[in-house]
């Protein structure tokens, strides 16, 4: 398994990933990454935006088990969000979402001063590695947040 940008042919796996995962935790509903307009284009979602990136494991076979992506949050310029981490459920319990955390934080750091992120508590491997990543838990999200399900939210300075 590697770690690789996304590109255009990734699109529908990654979307499936994403999808497929939120229904596993009945989050299938708006407010959440499930209703976000670019979910099915990310490839070129990130490559359009200035200050992001999206980046897909893959198998040896290329075939996508996961990804995350950082982008800017809002109108403040040091701010950005880990954005849809997300691993099939063959691929967990093997170290990817680690990998993929230090690759967007190793990007983080080169154009952010803080990382921010939004989840929901019933995930709790994903609120145990963002603890152990350094993130704090904010009582509330900040007020530019898109996704106004969410129940869970972090802070990290780079």
């Amino acid at each position: 398994m590697h770690i690789r940008e996304i590109e255009e042919k990734d699109n529908q796996a990654i979307e499936q990933i994403i999808k497929s995962s939120l229904e596993s935790f009945e989050l299938n509903m708006p407010g959440t990454a499930y209703y976000d307009p670019q979910l099915g284009s990310l490839a070129e979602y990130y490559k359009n935006q200035p200050g992001s990136k999206y980046w897909v494991v893959v198998t040896d076979q290329d075939e996508v088990v996961g990804g995350a992506g950082i982008g800017p949050f809002g109108q403040n310029p040091e701010i950005c969000e880990l954005q849809k981490l997300y691993i099939s459920p063959q691929a967990q319990g093997k170290g990817l979402s680690k990998e993929l955390m230090r690759v967007a934080l190793d990007f983080a750091t080169q154009h952010y001063k803080y990382c921010y992120l939004e989840t929901f508590e019933k995930l709790k491997a994903a609120n145990s590695l963002y603890l152990k990543f350094g993130f704090r838990q904010l009582e509330q999200g900040l007020d530019e947040s898109e996704h106004n399900a969410c129940d869970a939210w972090y802070m990290k300075e780079l």
